[in-house]
């Protein structure tokens, strides 16, 4: 959906996605989708937008992503979670080689390529000489859309915030909040990248409807002063995403698609 602004002077009209993490379907919401096609172009028949976290464990070859971007409106995009190989694993240090093969998968994606999302583990401090460098490395090697998900405390302080948005890299909003602040965007304010895993329970609980309203509310704010707006049901365990997203994208005025 696109929400519009003030003509005289206010910012352009920016975009709200809303999806989930995968396309999944469960079969308690499957009313509310058109009935033919694959998941993927079922999902796409409400939604403009999704999160592919598969990634994170496993390469794609590039056909497959092609095949995905070729089932889906001209108007979808797809997320992609960069590999725990690079995140996780060798903790953002040596990762040209990671990254080179990445990047060169995801392309398959063409125009329907949307932002990369880095997450990193809950340990991972920012460490001067390699952080940095690994952020630079890949805004160099990728023009579009970064967001990072830090959850370490040593990531929340004026000095990366400067550097995320010097980047052009978007801090995610995350719920819960791993660390005081982490609920708010941050870095570069032209993109904001809300990831909902549920709450109490992380990935299993349903959101109530005053959370997704407030979430909502915060979306049409982010596109009304011209930044692109995603927001991301990861609450998959238990499949509450698809509900969650569908309320969001109704209490946000719009949706992607006719069921």
């Amino acid at each position: 959906m696109t929400v519009g602004v003030d003509s005289a002077g206010g910012p352009a009209p920016a975009r709200v996605r809303i999806g989930t993490a995968g396309w999944s379907i469960p079969k308690t919401q499957a009313e509310h989708f058109p009935p033919g096609g694959s998941h993927l172009e079922r999902y796409a028949g409400r939604f403009d937008a999704v999160e592919i976290n598969s990634s994170f464990y496993r390469p794609h070859r590039k056909e497959t992503y092609a095949r995905w971007a070729a089932s889906v409106p001209e108007d979808f995009l797809f997320a992609v979670k960069v590999p725990r190989s690079v995140t996780h694993e060798r903790r953002l240090a040596g990762t040209d080689d990671l990254l080179a093969r990445f990047l060169g998968e995801v392309g398959g994606l063409g125009q329907k390529l949307g932002p990369l999302l880095v997450q990193l583990p809950p340990s991972l401090a920012f460490r001067p000489g390699i952080a940095d460098a690994f952020l630079r490395a890949l805004r160099g090697s990728f023009a579009g859309g970064i967001v990072c998900e830090p959850r370490h405390a040593t990531w929340f302080t004026p000095d990366v915030d400067a550097l995320l948005a010097e980047l052009r890299i978007a801090r995610v909003a995350a719920d819960p909040a791993p660390v005081p602040g982490a609920e708010e965007p941050g870095g570069w304010t032209g993109l904001t990248y809300r990831r909902l895993h549920g709450s109490p329970r992380m990935y299993y609980s349903p959101y109530a409807a005053a959370a997704i309203a407030a979430a909502a509310t915060s979306l049409r704010d982010d596109a009304a002063r011209g930044a692109e707006a995603w927001c991301i049901f990861d609450n998959t365990a238990e499949f509450a995403a698809t509900g969650d997203a569908l309320s969001a994208l109704d209490a946000a005025g719009g949706q992607a698609g006719t069921p």
